[in-house]
């Protein structure tokens, strides 16, 4: 397992000059991640975790000269390389799931919301993570720059990213012009919100879906909470006219309605979406696309706030909260990806922490030498 996750990772270089080196850097690294795999929130708890588990450690050849405390094991991920970490988390998931035509990978960002470094007035770190909808693995992640937003690390991310073939969906910040013809022009097609941000577009494409029928499709769902919820997809090809031909490769244009009706509350909300797409979407492959961009939500977004407390880690010190980050996107990847118990991960973190086996049996179903 550790010569794996040292083959996948060999790129990453140790910050430290040799001559200080006391604990090799992927001993460091395979005890955060395994530690993090069992629910660690911090340096303390990472530490805490190698202690009950030096044993097994030592049995596996690893930390011959003893662990580390938390704050050199801190020092370590902290001065890490974050883009080449990407990197390596990147070529570490091609190694689990082959890069298959026809997936749906949603494209959306998260605050991590305790990462404000008052002392220095550092902004709060934002990532945007590529998710694939159709095994619900992190397929990458980057951070967006300084006094920047989502625009600029889009394109980043997308550079780290096999989609040929793939419909790559995101929210309206990114409807821009450049988005599109980089995705279009790396053999994916783009599905993308659009709002006021881009006003033309946005009214001209209310106009056409008002003015036309398009193809339909209806969905209902009713809770046992007395939630009756109606959503209607409909699609149209885009017209050849201004503004929809200043887009590359517009194939089609669509709107997602959603109606809610609480029957406790007597309370009613009706909300539009619009949309445009390079592909030549049906009805249903729209409703989808739609569904599933909002699956990086309840799938990625809200499991890493409720099993890692992501939300409350208050760890910004140079790269380690982006580090850290990406690590609890492998950890994600690896409980997932472990179906032999049917739980969630919260639940699996829990059981990898009181059961070694499990964790063990995690790792060597990630880890692969092939």
């Amino acid at each position: 397992m550790h010569d794996a996750f040292t083959k996948h990772f060999s790129t990453l270089k140790d910050p430290r000059q040799s001559a200080k080196v006391s604990y090799p850097l992927f001993d460091v690294l395979f005890l955060t991640v395994c530690a993090v795999i069992t629910g660690a929130e911090g340096w303390e708890d990472i530490e805490d975790f190698g202690r009950a588990h030096l044993g097994w450690l030592q049995d596996k050849g690893l930390f011959k000269e003893g662990l580390p405390v938390h704050d050199t094991i801190a020092r370590v991920i902290s001065r890490l390389d974050a883009k080449q970490f990407q990197e390596c988390f990147t070529r570490w998931v091609n190694s689990l799931c082959e890069a298959t035509e026809g997936r749906f990978i949603a494209i959306d960002g998260k605050a991590l919301r305790s990462s404000y470094d008052r002392s220095s007035r550092q902004s709060t770190i934002h990532m945007v993570s590529a998710f694939c909808a159709q095994n619900k693995l992190v397929l990458g992640q980057v951070k967006t720059d300084v006094k920047s937003n989502e625009i600029t690390a889009i394109p980043e991310l997308l550079k780290l990213l096999d989609i040929k073939g793939c419909l790559i969906s995101i929210d309206a910040i990114a409807c821009q012009k450049s988005i599109a013809e980089a995705i279009v022009k790396d053999g994916g097609d783009y599905l993308l919100a659009v709002k006021g941000n881009q006003e033309k577009l946005f009214e001209a494409v209310k106009s056409e879906l008002k003015s036309a029928d398009g193809e339909v499709v209806k969905s209902k769902t009713e809770t046992k909470h007395g939630r009756v919820e109606v959503r209607e997809y409909r699609v149209l090809p885009a017209p050849k006219s201004k503004p929809f031909c200043d887009w590359p490769s517009i194939n089609c244009i669509g709107e997602a309605m959603s109606f809610r009706y609480d029957k406790s509350g007597k309370k009613c909300s009706l909300e539009y979406r619009y949309y445009i797409s390079s592909r030549a979407l049906s009805a249903q492959d729209f409703a989808i696309g739609v569904r599933e961009h909002w699956g990086i939500e309840n799938s990625l977004h809200w499991v890493l706030d409720t099993a890692f407390s992501e939300d409350a880690c208050q760890i910004y010190r140079d790269n380690a909260a982006e580090v850290l980050a990406a690590i609890r996107h492998m950890a994600i990847n690896m409980l997932r990806n472990e179906t032999t118990r049917k739980a969630s991960i919260r639940r699996k973190t829990k059981m990898a922490a009181m059961e070694i086996e499990y964790l063990e049996q995690i790792l060597v179903g990630n880890l692969s030498t092939d």
